[in-house]
């Protein structure tokens, strides 16, 4: 057992930015450790942090290396009659490039292994090579209860660590993972109504299933949406990433979508014309709102604000099955999303140019609610 507090990846994505940043400033110097299940984002923290600090990314996989592979092999030194040790080449060793040092597979390495490891997750160096002061170490792995190839993990390794276990949860995988890469968003609605399906490892492993829905198997089906127009290939691809019953459920949504959803017409459209084009249905407006968001640029921007505000008034403008919907929530979701993609890309300008937003602002000033 894991007796830590049990964190999703963006929130484990950041503990170990301010730890890089730590170390930078020489306030503190420590090895990392990323537990959790296949599938839930551990390596893809990782390199997400190295894609914001721009350090070298030194993935090293320890189900695939010998001992000496990171001892290094001996040589003998006729001269000085002695033992030399030529280290690996795959160690950082430059001390004026950055450097994330990434020993995924930790707990699935042969136990023979592991005292080659203890030396660089403590003491920062194998033999005589010392990794540089600008090198952030971060190890990953899964456990021997997540239906992985996997070893307890000792004492003597533990200590070495701090210990992050990495869960997934369905609104922070949305908003810091696939919102922001723009994955289909048939997947994104989908997730959004069925939370529990984002990950069902657990449950896969009891009923003796060899298929469970991941964060990882979500963003392939993604893939899979966009990469394969026919039905019965996508259908077969996606019930063998996600299972059979989860498959079903979803393609249920991406129906409905692909039918309902039209971002480029609504995009092309006068603003009066537009209000006839939304879906009838949550999952297909919760489709529009991130498709809205992955379309967004700096020309289409200001129509985009006017789709995503006039959500909220559907119900009045028309009816039923409008009514009762929480529209509202969703346009907040939306717009949040939005204005950090704005940020992002300096185009706060225009939200502040936009009447729709200046109407929705309102709106929610006069509800007391900023």
């Amino acid at each position: 057992m894991v007796n830590t507090q049990q964190v999703p990846a963006g929130q484990a994505y950041r503990v170990l930015l301010s730890a890089w940043q730590a170390q930078a400033a020489g306030a503190m110097t420590a090895s990392f450790m990323l537990h959790g299940r296949p599938g839930v984002g551990k390596t893809e923290i990782v390199q997400a942090l190295a894609a914001e600090t721009g350090a070298e990314l030194v993935d090293l996989r320890l189900t695939t290396i010998e001992p000496q592979d990171l001892r290094g092999l001996p040589y003998f030194d006729h001269a000085e009659k002695r033992t030399v040790w030529y280290r690996p080449e795959d160690l950082p060793d430059d001390p004026a490039r950055p450097a994330i040092l990434f020993l995924d597979e930790l707990t699935s390495a042969a136990p023979a292994l592991q005292p080659t490891v203890y030396g660089l997750l403590q003491e920062r160096r194998v033999g005589r090579h010392r990794l540089p002061d600008s090198t952030f170490v971060v190890a990953a792995g899964n456990g021997p209860e997540d239906g992985a190839v996997a070893y307890e993990m000792g004492t003597a390794l533990s200590d070495r660590l701090v210990h992050l276990h990495v869960v997934a949860e369905a609104g922070d995988w949305l908003d810091a993972y696939a919102a922001p890469r723009g994955l289909h968003p048939a997947v994104l609605a989908f997730i959004r109504t069925r939370p529990d399906l984002l990950e069902t490892t657990g449950d896969a492993l009891r009923r003796g299933e060899v298929i469970a829905c991941t964060p990882r198997s979500w963003a392939r089906v993604a893939q899979i949406m966009a990469a394969f127009p026919d039905r019965r290939t996508r259908e077969t691809l996606i019930a063998g990433t996600v299972g059979a019953a989860a498959a079903a459920e979803f393609l249920l949504v991406a129906e409905d979508v692909a039918a309902t959803v039209q971002v480029d017409e609504m995009l092309a459209a006068r603003p009066g014309d537009r209000v006839a084009l939304y879906p009838a249905s949550m999952h297909g407006l919760t489709a529009l709102a991130y498709a809205l968001v992955a379309r967004a640029d700096a020309a289409n921007l200001p129509a985009v604000i006017e789709i995503m505000a006039a959500l909220r008034h559907l119900g009045r403008d028309r009816g039923a099955p409008f009514t009762g919907l929480p529209l509202a929530e969703l346009v907040t979701h939306g717009f949040e999303l939005l204005i950090r993609k704005a940020l992002d890309r300096g185009w706060q300008e225009a939200f502040l140019a936009s009447p729709a937003y200046a109407d929705y602002a309102a709106e929610r000033r006069a509800a007391g609610l900023e």
